[in-house]
Parts: C-alpha cells; structure tokens; sequence
C-alpha cells in the first residue's frame, strides 16, 4: 500500500499537469508485484506516455477515440456484434474504458493478465485492441448469444459478466494472436476518427505524443546513448 502511495504520488509530481488518475492504480499495483517501486514508477511513466498517451489525462479525449476505433475495428472482425451494439446504441465507452485503461487488469483472470500484459509491452497497444474485440465477439457474436441481450441492460450486463471460457489464458491468447488486426489498420483507422472528431468536438485539448507501438519501438525512438555517438577511434598503420 505504501509503495503503490509511493508512486502514484511520483506520478502527479512528475506530471502534474495530468495528475492522478483513479485507473492508473491498477496498472501500478501489478508493475509492484513484479519490481522494486522506482522501477515500477518508470514503468508506469513509459506505458502512460509511450504506449497508451492520452488515457489518463482529464477529459479522456483519447480513450473516447480509441472506443470508437475499436468499434469500427469490430464492424469488420464481428458484424453481428456490431450490428447489435449499434441497435441498443450504447457508445463503446460505456464497456472498453475499464478494458484498455487498466489494461484488462481488473478484467480477466491474473494468469490471462500476464500472458496479455506480455504481448503488450512487446508489441504495443494493437494487443489491447485485439484482446477488446476478441472478448466481443465470442460475447456478441452469434444469435444464441444474442437471445439474452434483448435490450441495453442485458447487454451490458453481459459484457461486465464475461464468460470464464474467453477469459481462459490459454483460449484467449491463441484467438488474440490469431486475430488479423494490424498497427497499421489501428494507426489509419485513428487518422478517420481523429478527423470525425475535429468535425464535430474541434481540436483535442490535451496535446499527447504519438503512441509507440511496442518495445522495438520505443528502443528505436530513444536517442542514442552518448557512448555510442562518439566516433570510434582507428589506428592508421
């Protein structure tokens, strides 16, 4: 408890013109079970800001545009699930928010989490994508499931009562590396919201970097240590 106090607090320090933010608990709760707190603080500062930018910051700007990524995303992954959330009109913020800001962790089992929390340092957000829509789809995806879900209610019900099967680490992990959605579908799929949103809300306030897709790219994105700048010395024989 006093750890995760710790650097929370580091956090709203370091970037207080974010503050704190309640989501941002659970991610540091699981970096602390893992790693000493200042290194989980670092943690924390590299996925807030290279791999979910935007998430925690106070009007939600960039979680309202993912949801609606994902929700295009699920027009060509499940179309009946699409088609059913779209009848019974309930935004995708209204499901994925806990998902993609607490990175599942308050979602599914504590096995799952680590395979998925795995495959999303290594490559990047496309995984939290890939784990939202895998999860809608064997929830949504088919009539039987449907004959549950006759209004809102239902279906949202349904969605924070997940079955246990799609949960199941190994299920889940082989359909998410399955699933044919790439950074680059993600990445044009966010220039066409980004464009709808300036339409109708004008430009996003909170200005955050671009995310990085996974570790290679965040490796690639840092300067070079000075070492490696110098010049190596050769000898002219």
């Amino acid at each position: 408890q006093q750890d995760l106090f710790r650097v929370l607090k580091a956090y709203t320090l370091y970037r207080p013109e974010e503050g704190y933010c309640q989501a941002q608990a659970p991610i540091a709760a699981v970096l602390l079970m893992h790693m000493p707190a200042e290194q989980a603080f670092w943690c924390l500062v590299q996925i807030c800001e290279k791999y979910l930018p935007g998430y925690y910051s106070e009007k939600l700007e960039a979680i309202q545009l993912d949801g609606q990524i994902l929700f295009s995303l699920l027009h060509k992954v499940s179309p009946v699930a699409y088609k059913h959330l779209s009848k019974q009109k309930i935004d995708p913020i209204l499901y994925m928010t806990e998902w993609f800001m607490c990175a599942f962790s308050r979602t599914l089992p504590w096995s799952s989490v680590l395979r998925v929390w795995d495959m999303f340092f290594c490559e990047g957000v496309k995984i939290i994508f890939r784990v939202g829509l895998v999860l809608l789809k064997h929830t949504l995806g088919s009539s039987d499931k449907l004959k549950s879900c006759q209004g809102q209610y239902e279906t949202m019900e349904r969605l924070r009562a997940l079955s246990p099967k799609i949960m199941q680490e190994a299920f889940l992990v082989q359909e998410v590396i399955e699933l044919p959605v790439t950074e680059r579908q993600i990445e044009r799929e966010h220039l066409i919201q980004l464009k709808k949103w300036r339409e109708t809300h004008g430009e996003l306030q909170c200005k955050s970097p671009p995310r990085l897709h996974g570790a290679k790219a965040i490796s690639e994105a840092e300067p070079a240590p000075r070492k490696a700048l110098e010049p190596v010395p050769s000898i002219v024989v």
